[in-house]
């Protein structure tokens, strides 16, 4: 990391003077940001990260985050002797487990993004779905891989019906940042846990958002060979999930992007959130450091 003590104060103020354009630009705009991976375990990223959202809040860009949080859930299910059971890359969530995945959500970990983001300075407000009826989800259809025929049930794990940003865009107009659980509710009242990447890709689009930002442990999207690919079309993202290049957890993630660049979100960049303020270098300076999917 560079020594910033020992940079000299005119060359500081022409780094914040390259900025401005940026600041310009996304002035007023939405940016929905999927908050996970090392950023959200590392003490010294989750610092970097809180002062990040907290810099857009106050020059005028408005930060949304959504968090994820397996992780924590598998820890807090050994705590209590409950061993994770997974059918294609899914949690199957009984009632139970529901309720875990409830608490550790919506109490340890969103507190927690909370805690530092107004600690950092900004003033957070933590949401789940069923606030101000948010996320109306259903129970999500789940075929097998290999007979498309047969269906697994993975319990109380949703599938988005319809968003309604309403909370969203109040807490937005009054200065504050929303820090949302990926948790939504059914017909009947019940709970449902929803992939966060699922959440912030259909949120986005529902608030129009600028831009979608997705923290990840990796660099981006890869190609076989390991290279980055660092500006991707949705005819590439369709030839590369064809032939296996995307696969396995990198699946909803792209494809939630994918759907959101269709659908009228300007850009979405996948980015390595182990990189100290990466939301910074990706939004207020012209160096890539991830994946942006356009959607032609």
């Amino acid at each position: 990391m560079t020594d910033v003590s020992k940079i000299a104060p005119r060359d500081k103020a022409e780094i914040l003077a390259q900025a401005l354009p940026y600041i310009r630009k996304f002035h007023g705009k939405t940016m929905v940001i999927k908050y996970g991976g090392n950023a959200m375990t590392d003490p010294a990223l989750q610092a970097d990260f809180a002062e990040d959202v907290v810099l857009l809040k106050l020059v005028g860009i408005n930060p949304v985050v959504v968090h994820g949080g397996g992780p924590q859930i598998e820890a807090a299910l050994k705590r209590l002797g409950k061993k994770g059971e997974f059918v294609q890359g899914m949690r199957v969530t009984d009632a139970e487990t529901m309720e875990i995945v409830e608490w550790v959500l919506a109490g340890e970990v969103q507190q927690d993004i909370v805690g530092l983001i107004n600690h950092a300075g900004g003033k957070a407000v933590g949401l789940t779905g069923r606030d101000g009826g948010m996320i109306r989800a259903q129970k999500l259809k789940v075929r097998d891989n290999v007979d498309a025929s047969k269906e697994h049930d993975v319990g109380q794990v949703g599938d988005i019906v319809s968003i309604d940003p309403s909370v969203v865009k109040a807490l937005q107009d009054d200065a504050f940042i929303p820090v949302i659980s990926p948790i939504g509710f059914g017909e009947n009242n019940e709970s449902y846990n929803i992939n966060a990447d699922v959440v912030a890709a259909k949120l986005a689009t529902v608030l129009k958002a600028e831009k979608l930002m997705m923290l990840t442990n990796i660099s981006g999207v890869l190609d076989k060979a390991g290279n980055l690919l660092t500006n991707l079309s949705a005819r590439q993202i369709d030839a590369l999930f064809l032939d296996g290049t995307i696969s396995g957890g990198m699946l909803p993630k792209i494809s939630g992007a994918l759907d959101a660049a269709k659908s009228g979100v300007n850009s979405v960049h996948i980015i390595d959130g182990r990189v100290p303020h990466v939301l910074l270098l990706e939004i207020l300076t012209d160096q890539a450091f991830g994946t942006m999917i356009r959607s032609h």
